[in-house]
């Protein structure tokens, strides 16, 4: 960052506005004018001010852009930092702007309801064949309390929860964790997951769009990754798992959660299920080559369907099969 864009990107009501309201939650270029009262046009050009100087990121989801800001507590360089902490003690100590960023906050409400009715509409519309699934295998809260057991109680550090969906996984564990990543390659996921993660905030969350089999991240970025139900829609599951080591830093925790293998064809054809579930040879050899050292599983039984949670510990390095594939990829 530098301080002459950064200063003159601050230099204006609606961009210190803007700021504030990047700082409490994540929001699509047409929220942001929705809550300031002006032309997305217009917001959009302020917008790039920020973007340019630094001060704020773009994601795009689909068709929808969304925003944060670049300078929350661990991620800004110092200038940034500074900049952070002038904007808070402005709200602080200048009554004039404290009020106008409070009344743009009472209109995030109408955002985060709009948020949740849709992911309740999506809910409606979806009910029958969620339930037939969550059916055939034991309730969620036996599985959840068992993961909350495998991953172990000490802090998650930066996690990531691979294929999110709705955001459960998420946000049963964010308490644990000092920042939760949340990753779907499906925009509509990332809406129902966004409508149920809002209250966790932009600085502890990051909703990103994009493929387990690559994924957007640098080597060693996460302490935890989980792949909760997900894992059995990869076609090659070597390649989703062999990311997941390549993003976790030595000494980090996999969990995956997935059905123990089953002949229930009609997941296949019915519901997109690539594999038919794992059996612990399997996955025990899956994590094996990617350089995760495994724990014994934790088998859930149901009818029909067994849900098993299988853990593992990253190694210093990637393992060397891992490594050659990477290197040709």
């Amino acid at each position: 960052m530098r301080i002459d864009p950064t200063l003159r990107a601050l230099a204006d009501p609606t961009r210190l506005r803007i700021m504030r309201l990047l700082a409490a939650m994540e929001l699509a270029v047409g929220e942001l004018a929705q809550v300031l009262g002006q032309s997305q046009p217009r917001v959009s050009r302020h917008v790039r001010i920020l973007c340019d100087a630094g001060l704020a990121e773009r994601r795009k989801e689909g068709s929808w852009v969304f925003l944060r800001s670049a300078i929350g507590p661990g991620r800004a360089p110092p200038l940034g930092a500074a900049a952070a902490h002038l904007l808070a003690v402005a709200e602080s100590d200048d009554a004039q702007f404290a009020a106008r960023c409070s009344e743009d906050r009472r209109h995030l409400a109408a955002i985060r309801a709009a948020r949740e009715a849709s992911a309740a509409g999506y809910f409606a519309r979806h009910a029958a064949e969620w339930d037939h699934l969550r059916g055939l295998h034991c309730p969620d809260a036996p599985v959840e309390a068992a993961l909350l057991g495998a991953v172990g109680s000490a802090n998650l550090g930066s996690l990531l929860d691979v294929g999110t969906g709705t955001g459960r996984i998420a946000e049963l564990l964010a308490p644990r964790a000092a920042q939760v990543t949340a990753l779907d390659n499906s925009p509509e996921m990332l809406r129902l997951a966004r409508a149920r993660l809002q209250h966790l905030g932009s600085d502890g969350l990051a909703l990103v769009q994009g493929d387990f089999s690559a994924l957007p991240f640098a080597d060693a970025t996460f302490d935890t990754v989980v792949f909760h139900q997900v894992l059995h829609y990869a076609q090659v599951p070597e390649l989703a798992l062999g990311e997941a080591a390549r993003v976790t830093r030595p000494g980090g925790t996999i969990a995956v959660v997935d059905f123990a293998a089953h002949d229930r064809e009609e997941l296949r054809s019915q519901h997109a299920h690539a594999r038919l579930g794992f059996s612990d040879e399997q996955m025990l050899a899956l994590l094996g080559e990617a350089g995760f050292a495994a724990a014994p599983p934790t088998a859930l039984p149901g009818t029909p369907l067994t849900v098993k949670i299988w853990t593992g510990r990253r190694g210093d390095a990637l393992s060397p099969s891992f490594a050659s594939k990477a290197a040709a990829a």
